[in-house]
């Protein structure tokens, strides 16, 4: 008996470009985890790196902020760590945690501007990454 395919065979060169690329997200997602921690910790130890500025709307301490950093890095690195599975549930959470690091590094910006837009641009790689990635087209 002879088998029909409807659908081409698919290739290994994309499967494996689809597999980089998740690790490549899962990575830069851990890494962003582990720099918010890093924010996190120096803040609640009343580091001297941070300096308070003038006064803006939304004020809160470093220590408050340090808090939010490190719980916040620490949902990141989990998922990271699930992300490289492969999860859908951890891509769905990668893509909304990232957004929430973007905008809480972006009210963070008064205290450590640079880092706060290292970051963002790290954010921002790893919603593309995870977002453009289809696993189902390749």
């Amino acid at each position: 008996m002879a088998t029909y395919r409807t659908e081409p065979e698919r290739s290994p060169v994309k499967r494996g470009v689809a597999a980089v690329t998740s690790i490549a997200a899962a990575v830069l997602l851990l890494a962003v985890g582990v720099l918010s921690i890093l924010a996190g910790i120096s803040a609640v130890a009343t580091d001297e790196l941070f300096v308070t500025g003038p006064d803006y709307i939304l004020q809160f301490s470093t220590t408050t902020w340090g808090w939010i950093h490190i719980v916040l890095g620490a949902l990141l690195a989990i998922t990271a760590i699930a992300l490289m599975t492969g999860a859908l549930w951890a891509r769905i959470a990668a893509v909304f945690l990232a957004g929430l690091s973007i905008i809480a590094n972006f009210l963070w910006i008064p205290y450590y501007p640079w880092w706060s837009i290292v970051v963002i641009a790290l954010d921002l790689v790893v919603i593309w990454a995870v977002s453009t990635w289809r696993p189902d087209r390749m």
